[in-house]
């Protein structure tokens, strides 16, 4: 097992330095669940906790940040959404609070953000749906990237995990790429990592840790379900975009569709516009992962999980999920070097 552990360590390395954590594993950033509790259990096992700011005001965020480092001193990052209105003021907060790695997502980030960030010494990892967009993301000057499939659990795009790393790793040595999206067992880390991955980003299996503040009902729904039961939010029509939310099914989701089906139906007979329609469809899920993760209201709520959903079966220490996914990756090592 020695052999193997040294193995594991070995293949994590890259990730590691980069990081400045024992074990290459990030904490995905989930609204309303990566908070200061989450993201600093995370990083105190070992692991590095990610803070998601979703649409925190630049003040919002300093204060978490702040309290984080009351919980932590290990390394931790920032989630920033590149379409938030004051994306360069919460860059700004990162500097001062000294976060030494920002992780921008939501879309291809400007030049300005990654500019303002670099210049501060701060490393910068984007996410990459495709190569194309890692190759001009390289070029940006970004120091590390993460690909994540459509196995994830919230916003996601089209092509699956195990395709992305197909496309993507073999092109890109330069710097560090991280692997995301449906990773419930030790074992898949290690062979992502064996194909050339630094590391990799889990989030579903951290949502039911103890440290973790989702009410209790959430945190059910996620020991119930299983990887069928997570859907992708459906669009009945081509003429009104849905962004694509993988979620647990429930009343809600019933809800969107007949919602839809009303609003389109009131465009075709024109007593609608077609952008107040999409406004309204848009604004469906306002407050939906607040009214789940924090209420507990898990039928009008949404419930965003990925596939491996079906992992969490019980409520553990973050420690515990931790030494849980690297046993099961050394001992996946150890099998075939024994």
């Amino acid at each position: 097992m020695e052999v193997a552990a040294k193995r594991l360590d070995h293949l994590m390395s890259r990730g590691q330095d980069f990081l400045g954590v024992r074990y290459a594993i990030l904490g995905g950033a989930m609204t309303w669940v990566s908070e200061r509790n989450l993201v600093s259990a995370i990083s105190n096992a070992g692991g590095f906790g990610v803070i998601a700011s979703g649409a925190m005001s630049p003040d919002l965020l300093r204060a978490e940040i702040q309290a984080t480092k009351k919980l932590t001193t290990a390394p931790f990052g920032v989630n920033l959404i590149t379409l938030h209105p004051q994306l360069m003021d919460l860059i700004d907060v990162c500097v001062d609070e000294k976060i030494e790695h920002v992780v921008l997502a939501g879309g291809l980030p400007p030049s300005t953000a990654i500019t303002a960030l670099k210049d501060q010494g701060i490393k910068v990892i984007c996410f990459a749906p495709a190569l194309v967009i890692a190759k001009k993301l390289l070029k940006i000057g970004v120091d590390a990237l993460v690909i994540e499939g459509m196995e994830a659990g919230g916003h996601i795009g089209p092509v699956s995990t195990s395709v992305l790393v197909q496309e993507i790793l073999p092109h890109v040595k330069e710097i560090p790429v991280f692997v995301a999206g449906g990773i419930g067992r030790g074992e898949t880390i290690v062979s992502y990592l064996e194909l050339g991955a630094a590391g990799c980003q889990l989030g579903t299996r951290f949502v039911c840790v103890k440290e973790s503040i989702a009410h209790p009902h959430f945190k059910k729904a996620f020991m119930n379900a299983q990887a069928r039961d997570t859907v992708i939010s459906p669009q009945l029509d081509a003429r009104f975009p849905v962004i694509p939310v993988r979620a647990i099914s429930n009343q809600a989701t019933q809800a969107f569709v007949a919602y839809q089906k009303e609003l389109i139906a009131q465009v075709d007979r024109e007593e609608m516009n077609p952008k107040e329609a999409q406004l309204k469809i848009e604004h469906f899920w306002a407050g939906a992962l607040k009214k789940a993760v924090v209420d507990g209201d898990i039928e009008n709520g949404s419930i965003m999980a990925g596939q491996s959903v079906g992992m969490v079966t019980q409520e553990q220490s973050t420690q515990e999920v931790l030494e849980e996914l690297l046993h099961q990756a050394t001992l996946s090592l150890f099998s075939r070097v024994s």
